[in-house]
């Protein structure tokens, strides 16, 4: 096992040793009385983040619209790419008190270490909207339409292109991008957004892909140019900004927000959830929060959930085995 692996199998452990201690007594819980406890939601990165964003609207909206009648206690348990957090909700199997929050590296982290765990081992309650990508190029930059840019990069092979993290959803749509358009990328990763976003600025890198919520203010700010979104329908906010299908390329990845139990909780506990966020969808608020940060609308419960999740991990997986990101 390499010291990387093994650095994420130490605080899988961790996390799994800590929250299997205190339970509660969900145990002989009737499916009438619940949700009648305290909940334990995790959010696997630290604050400001997408992930983080979206799981503090839900439980916003659960409290407003008093969903949920119990307290709701949030934590970042952040580490490792997600490793800790959901790491922290498997340990917390059966119990339905306990939920988290999914992205792009739910399906990406354990593929790239002995993180423990896998999308199989929970429960998936469902899947709200996918945040897909814009590709941008600095303002000025030779490239000023896609079909520019391909020629600048064939060109001036390899371009510098960035994105975050080593091995996520970043990753596949900066190599897929380059496959499919026929150029050679140094893909150069980022802890951070605002790294990114000075490298590019900085003339250090050619392009990113960037979240639309949060590059947005660039792009309003004429820092940047967008050439491409990721997404299956173009943006409202960018209607002339073409979309891949247009550009002739074809299953680009996105990150999917969604919505987890621990393994083997009672399905009482699903069926109540799955209920319960059909209703946070259908508010103002929520679609306020769609809009505001440019995601894609994309509603699937249980178990059509569950089937979309071993797509994506499948499809995750033969691209970063093609690409040489993962053995």
């Amino acid at each position: 096992m390499s010291r990387f692996s093994s650095v994420f199998a130490v605080m899988t452990t961790l996390a799994v040793a800590t929250s299997a201690c205190g339970a509660g007594s969900y145990a002989e819980e009737e499916a009438d009385d619940y949700p009648s406890q305290e909940l334990d939601w995790t959010i696997a990165f630290g604050p400001g983040g997408g992930n983080d964003i979206m799981a503090r609207e839900i439980v916003s909206i659960l409290e407003a619209e008093e969903l949920y009648p119990e307290n709701i206690v949030v934590e970042n348990r952040e580490g490792g790419s997600g490793a800790t957090g959901w790491g922290h909700l498997l340990g917390q199997s059966g119990n339905p008190y306990a939920i988290s929050t999914t992205s792009g590296s739910f399906l990406t982290t354990p593929l790239q270490a002995d993180t423990g765990w896998t999308y199989e081992d929970f429960t998936a309650v469902g899947l709200f909207a996918t945040d897909d990508t814009l590709f941008v190029v600095p303002s000025g930059h030779d490239a000023q339409s896609w079909e520019d840019w391909v020629d600048y990069a064939q060109e001036n092979a390899p371009v510098a292109v960035g994105g975050i993290g080593t091995v996520n959803v970043d990753f596949i749509i900066q190599a897929e991008l380059a496959e499919q358009a026929g150029y050679e990328i140094d893909y150069v990763p980022f802890n951070d957004e605002g790294q990114m976003q000075a490298a590019l600025l900085s003339g250090t890198l050619d392009a990113i892909v960037s979240n639309p919520g949060s590059v947005m203010g660039q792009v309003e700010a004429e820092e940047v140019t967008p050439l491409l979104f990721t997404g299956e329908e173009p943006l409202e906010a960018l209607p002339d900004v073409p979309i891949g299908e247009e550009e002739g390329l074809e299953n680009l990845v996105s990150m999917p927000r969604g919505l987890i139990l621990p393994p083997d909780v009672p399905d009482y506990a699903t069926e109540w959830w799955i209920g319960a966020m059909e209703s946070v969808v259908e508010t103002q608020e929520w679609q306020d929060y769609i809009d505001a940060n440019f995601l894609s609308e994309d509603v699937r419960w249980g178990e059509e959930f569950a089937a979309y999740l071993e797509e994506n991990a499948t499809e995750f997986e033969e691209t970063l085995r093609e690409h040489g990101a993962i053995e």
